[in-house]
């Protein structure tokens, strides 16, 4: 990148979008959780807390500083650490559960943090032992990772232009990302860049270091929430330290790829729940009967009561497939080989195919049954079905289907990569 295109994409963001909020340093420990029980018990006690300004968050895209705060602080954000650092280390099952309580309520805070928890997994499999203890600490203590991955501009998404070389003695980083989810709320950012030979890496880099830049610039009609804009390095000065090989991770098996895919599915599934709880407390509170029907109420319709039905089957069959998905990311855990990694990449596509699905199915027919009145801005219900569909963009679900017809037609184990 040359010195003239950076300049350009800084005043672009800077147009487009605000400044980055100003997160100071930590100054006290969290909580730390020690059980995955507490965790969920954790989760649903903050989701309640965190649904009183869900709408007007939505509404008027507001950061959820606050509720970060209050989540990391819980220790919900430390939950993967390893029991062996000093966390509770929760199973996938665990992890993929709380998130889809927190998404229930808002699915902005429940993707939030998954980068975060991509990153201590990436720490966990590449780390060395000094990275580990540090970088762990300073998650059990309360600080947040957010990611710096995603590219525009080049052919592919994980086509990489960013990257850092040798200088005079230095490590020098260099680059802009976008599309940076977790990042306006984050103590670290963690972004990928190539190394002089081509290499991947994630390279940890704090917040206030001189030539890193956060911009709020992110337009999107869905995750509105999610602070996921542009991060710019120029310049930006690193040691070894802060460097982990991205690459060597799936090199050979590992659960990488499940684990960061069953908390995107775990957003799915969330939204796809709190469209089903939305549309009972609607229809039952406003929806009114159809004028040919001789009944009292909209939710006695019998269209109505099938269609609830039906979308409730559907959610629960979601919810049955991300407890099963995460019962094999755990097993690819504990045993990680070529079959363990690909049998939890095929169980985690399948229920985010399928969430997603869920998710959108719900959401839209929560719009149709609650009637008219369901569209007055004052209720903001369009946000369950922005959000699913942005959400789903993050990687495409088509994908999924073709890698899992692959593997039970022709025995074709699924690539390993981030997004599957």
């Amino acid at each position: 990148m040359t010195d003239n295109s950076r300049t350009l994409h800084r005043q672009a963001a800077l147009v487009a979008g605000r400044p980055a909020p100003h997160i100071p340093p930590r100054r006290r420990k969290a909580h730390v959780i020690e059980s995955d029980a507490e965790a969920v018990a954790v989760a649903r006690t903050l989701a309640r807390e965190f649904a009183a300004g869900a709408v007007e968050r939505d509404r008027e895209r507001r950061l959820p500083i606050a509720e970060i705060e209050r989540a990391s602080d819980s220790g919900l954000w430390a939950i993967t650490v390893p029991r062996e650092y000093g966390g509770a280390g929760v199973s996938a099952g665990t992890l993929a559960e709380v998130t889809a309580i927190l998404a229930e309520t808002d699915s902005n805070i429940g993707q939030i943090p998954q980068n975060h928890y991509y990153m201590v997994e990436a720490l966990r499999l590449a780390g060395s032992e000094a990275q580990k203890r540090h970088y762990f600490g300073r998650i059990l203590d309360g600080d947040r990772l957010g990611n710096a991955f995603t590219e525009i501009g080049t052919r592919t998404p994980v086509d990489y232009k960013t990257r850092f070389v040798p200088r005079e003695g230095r490590l020098v980083l260099n680059g802009q990302k976008f599309y940076a989810t977790g990042s306006l709320f984050a103590h670290i950012i963690v972004v990928v860049a190539k190394d002089q030979n081509d290499r991947v890496h994630i390279v940890f880099v704090d917040r206030a270091t001189p030539g890193l830049q956060l911009v709020d610039d992110w337009t999107s009609f869905g995750q509105r929430a999610t602070g996921s804009g542009s991060v710019t390095f120029d310049d930006v000065e690193i040691t070894p330290f802060q460097v982990v090989d991205h690459q060597t991770i799936f090199d050979e098996p590992t659960p990488m790829g499940p684990i960061a895919q069953i908390i995107h599915s775990a957003v799915q599934v969330g939204l796809a729940r709190g469209a089903l709880q939305e549309t009972a407390q609607f229809v039952r509170a406003y929806a009114r009967p159809f004028f040919e029907l001789d009944i009292q109420h909209g939710y006695e319709d019998p269209h109505t009561i099938h269609a609830v039905g039906d979308v409730a089957v559907r959610v629960h069959a979601a919810n049955a497939l991300l407890a099963r998905a995460g019962r094999f990311v755990d097993r690819a855990v504990r045993e990680p080989t070529a079959e363990t990694v690909a049998e939890a990449s095929i169980a985690v596509a399948e229920v985010k195919a399928y969430g997603t699905e869920a998710a959108l199915l719900a959401s839209s027919k929560l719009i149709e049954l609650g009637g008219s009145r369901s569209t007055l801005e004052a209720y903001a219900l369009d946000r369950f079905w922005r959000n699913a569909r942005v959400h789903s963009l993050h990687d495409p679900a088509r994908w999924k289907y073709h890698h899992i017809g692959n593997y039970y037609l022709n025995d074709r184990l699924p690539p390993r990569h981030g997004a599957l």
